[in-house]
């Protein structure tokens, strides 16, 4: 993962009452077929209207993507499936999964490379993607953004082409009439997000930030997915709290990283991030039910109870 050399902030205060309720307000979520099905009545746990990511892992069936994104939207909610260039076929596959998506009422979708080493076809990019003119209709397209770098983009370590990417990709929104933001990979230390969010800005990257951010989980379950995902700088965070005994078996919860972002949003309103992302790690009855604590009317329920 890229470091990137930047002067270490002075570490936020807590934010004031309502800072967080600000901050979480039209927070998103991901969720895959399988977990969705476990969860009885997305009403009952999140906001009218919540954007629902649904993560479309390779080997997923299309049925069952669209019979997920059917239902979210059928619950109310606005539905985002992914759309992982390398697992796409072609052309005419793109545009048969774009049509049966629109025919359930998806009007949003996530574009970004993938998983996979491999493309399985004609495509391996996000721009390509765009590029395509499949989505023209699409209410809002969002891509993959990298707090910490992206060593399958840059083996290197840098961020030369992570950077570059977005360059191309905040162009792209700048001339088309595409609704478009960044949705991030998830981190645990505000420092890196606030930085890098400051350095897009400062670059002249215009794609509004959705920041990704955990949510409550068991401390192996994070560090495991963590690894996995390539997340850099911040999963010092959660090694610090591993060794501390007295935290190792208590569950992480996202309090201290969203409470120093939304203290500094709080007192830099034109700073880049527009709103919160969640990994629901940990379950998404689990994530729902912190967001509801501790996010007041961010996070009252469709069907309170």
């Amino acid at each position: 993962m890229a470091l990137f050399n930047f002067r270490t902030k002075t570490a936020p205060a807590a934010p004031s009452p309502g800072q967080m309720e600000a901050f979480l307000q039209g927070y998103s979520i991901e969720v895959m077929p399988r977990t969705a099905e476990k969860v009885e009545d997305f009403r009952a746990l999140l906001p009218a209207g919540t954007r629902v990511y649904i993560a479309h892992i390779d080997g997923t069936p299309i049925e069952e993507m669209i019979a997920t994104a059917r239902r979210v939207t059928g619950e109310g909610f606005t539905a985002m499936p992914h759309f992982p260039a390398r697992i796409i076929k072609d052309r005419a596959t793109l545009t048969d999964w774009v049509s049966r998506y629109r025919d359930v009422g998806v009007r949003q979708g996530l574009l970004l490379a993938g998983g996979v080493a491999q493309p399985v076809g004609d495509f391996h990019t996000s721009m390509q993607l765009l590029e395509s003119g499949a989505f023209d209709g699409f209410d809002r397209l969002h891509v993959a953004g990298h707090p910490e770098g992206n060593r399958d983009i840059d083996p290197d370590g840098s961020d030369h082409m992570v950077m570059e990417a977005a360059r191309w990709k905040s162009a792209f929104a700048a001339r088309t009439d595409a609704q478009m933001a960044m949705a991030t990979q998830f981190c645990f230390d505000a420092g890196p997000v606030i930085d890098w969010v400051e350095r897009l800005q400062a670059e002249g990257i215009k794609l509004p930030v959705h920041i990704g951010v955990a949510g409550p989980a068991k401390l192996q379950t994070l560090i495991k997915f963590a690894i996995a995902c390539g997340v850099g700088p911040s999963l010092k965070v959660l090694q610090k709290r591993a060794m501390d005994v007295t935290k190792l078996l208590m569950p992480y919860e996202p309090t201290d990283v969203l409470t120093a972002l939304a203290a500094h949003k709080a007192a830099n309103p034109g700073f880049g991030i527009e709103q919160v992302h969640f990994f629901p790690l940990g379950g998404i009855k689990t994530n729902a039910a912190w967001v509801t604590e501790h996010g007041g009317t961010a996070g009252k329920p469709a069907k309170a109870a």
